[in-house]
């Protein structure tokens, strides 16, 4: 299972330099899960860049994988997690989703540098 945090997800969706590192991953739609969180992170950014239209297109495109919703005990294990990790909000909610599916975070955002069943590639 794979969990692509939305740092990667925006690279993808942006072409940028490490595009292709998240290729594979974010085409196996049937090992893809979706962090709730991701959605709006992503749709927060693409809107504010590129309109509406253009993050409606990506909330379609992310939406083909399983995505996960957040409820009370994803809620309390990100904040569990994001007190002894020092992570964000949105970085231990994904990080907690990913532990739940036994997923690998495939990212490019240094939170999650050095963590286990991460795939950090380094922003270029």
């Amino acid at each position: 299972m794979n969990v692509v945090d939305s740092s990667a997800w925006l690279e993808y969706l942006a072409d940028g330099p490490n595009a292709e590192n998240f290729s594979a991953p974010l085409h196996d739609l049937s090992s893809l899960i979706v962090p709730v969180i991701t959605l709006y992170e992503v749709f927060r950014v693409v809107c504010r860049q590129r309109g509406e239209d253009l993050a409606l297109k990506a909330m379609a495109l992310m939406q083909q994988g399983r995505v996960v919703e957040l409820g009370p005990a994803l809620a309390l294990e990100g904040a569990r997690l994001g007190l002894e990790l020092r992570l964000p909000l949105a970085d231990s909610i994904i990080l907690a989703t990913a532990r739940q599916h036994q997923a690998l975070i495939w990212t490019q955002d240094e939170h999650f540098s050095g963590l286990p069943d991460v795939r950090y590639f380094p922003k270029i």
